[in-house]
């Protein structure tokens, strides 16, 4: 069964190819389409991020700047809060919190040659002494 192409156009309309008229209809349904997702993501809440540490607490990273670390085989992730002197270490894709930290200590971990060796040399917990620990009463 065959079909005449203009038994589907109105009468003061011009005839159109098919392969056009399928083609803007396609492309009417994308554009759609792509309104309804940013409408979607537009009215959607926006929810800081939260990371389990290795003492098995929740923090909210919301007041902490972070950085994705891709120059150290050692550290993945580093954010840092310098209102609470808080710093979040990603080490092995775990989270470790330690409390104290300095800014200008957190600007020598990232500005080191080896972030990996800074770290583990200076703020990891087995090789400062305590001195990064965060007690169970600080709240974050």
């Amino acid at each position: 069964m065959t079909y005449h192409i203009g038994l589907f156009q109105a009468p003061d309309e011009p005839a159109v190819p098919t392969h056009q008229r399928v083609h803007v209809e396609l492309e009417v349904i994308v554009v759609r389409a792509l309104a309804l997702l940013l409408a979607q993501l537009a009215t959607a809440p926006i929810v800081s991020e939260t990371v389990e540490t290795g003492e098995h607490r929740f923090v909210d990273l919301e007041t902490f700047e972070c950085r994705d670390i891709t120059r150290s085989t050692v550290l993945q992730r580093v954010c840092y809060d310098p209102a609470q002197k808080a710093l979040i270490v990603a080490v092995g894709g775990a989270y470790d919190r330690y409390c104290g930290v300095t800014a200008d200590t957190v600007e020598r971990l990232l500005g080191a040659p080896s972030m990996g060796r800074f770290f583990n040399q200076t703020i990891k917990r087995d090789v400062a002494a305590g001195r990064y620990v965060c007690g169970s009463a600080k709240a974050l």
